[in-house]
């Protein structure tokens, strides 16, 4: 499998050119010969997470409009993955779809919210596809959300992500961001492969990533240049996993009590 993880520009509130961007992706995914794309976190309608852009812009999936939204993407052949807003019941959830042929063929709700994020309401379960499962950004900073994705029997792990920051902290960040991923990865045993934006929203924010992908040995093997819009790829072969995962595309659920966790 030939996974592709893509350092994008932030796009607030404007599907049409988040869509325009997985488009531009996919082209040279196919050139690579990708099978996978992942995107960052709440990238179709962009990473705010005041009441007003959440209310305006959360999408049910199933519903007429991301089924449109999908259907211009239907001619795509990689399985993307990629944040939305989602709505649900009368709550508002911080999610990445897993898309193939235009459709949504699953999903997982962030679990670990920071404080920031009080207008999402957290997830409780971590599904497995095939050979990969999804934490959320700052769901790494918990061991206990790698391991449920893990014991679901992932090989690898999607680490969709949104570090638009003010310059100072962003600098802070920019290098132990992969410091906490890489334990994640040497904890489980897994591939880690994670997708950020870059640019700036404004003279004080912006995004440094990182986007990249390391080894089951906590070990970047390709990352995309800080400020650098672009794709990197890696081919991930299959290893043996205990015969113990019922068949199909979505292999595992894991339950887990989460909550609301201290900011970091």
């Amino acid at each position: 499998m030939r996974v592709g993880a893509c350092q994008t520009p932030e796009i607030l509130g404007d599907v049409a050119a988040a869509v325009g961007v997985v488009r531009d992706f996919a082209r040279q995914a196919d050139a690579a010969g990708a099978e996978l794309l992942l995107f960052p976190e709440c990238f179709l309608q962009g990473y705010l997470v005041s009441d007003e852009h959440v209310r305006r812009h959360a999408l049910e999936i199933g519903s007429a409009g991301l089924t449109s939204v999908l259907g211009s993407l239907a001619a795509i052949r990689q399985t993307l993955v990629f944040g939305i807003i989602e709505r649900a019941s009368g709550a508002f959830y911080n999610t990445a779809v897993v898309v193939s042929d235009g459709r949504v063929v699953g999903s997982y709700r962030k679990t670990f919210l920071t404080p920031g994020e009080a207008v999402f309401t957290a997830g409780t379960e971590y599904p497995v596809f095939d050979r990969f499962g999804i934490n959320i950004c700052y769901d790494t900073q918990f061991p206990e959300a790698a391991a449920a994705v893990a014991a679901g029997g992932a090989q690898v792990l999607l680490v969709p992500a949104q570090n638009m920051m003010r310059r100072e902290k962003a600098l802070w960040w920019q290098d132990r961001h992969n410091e906490i991923r890489s334990r994640r990865a040497r904890e489980t045993g897994m591939w880690l492969v994670s997708a950020d934006v870059t640019g700036s929203r404004d003279p004080s924010r912006v995004g440094l990533g990182p986007t990249c992908v390391m080894n089951p040995a906590g070990e970047v093997v390709t990352q995309v240049p800080a400020g650098e819009i672009g794709m990197v790829s890696v081919e991930i072969a299959a290893t043996a996993r205990p015969a113990t995962r019922p068949p199909g595309r979505f292999l595992s659920r894991t339950t887990v009590r989460s909550g609301r966790c201290r900011n970091r």
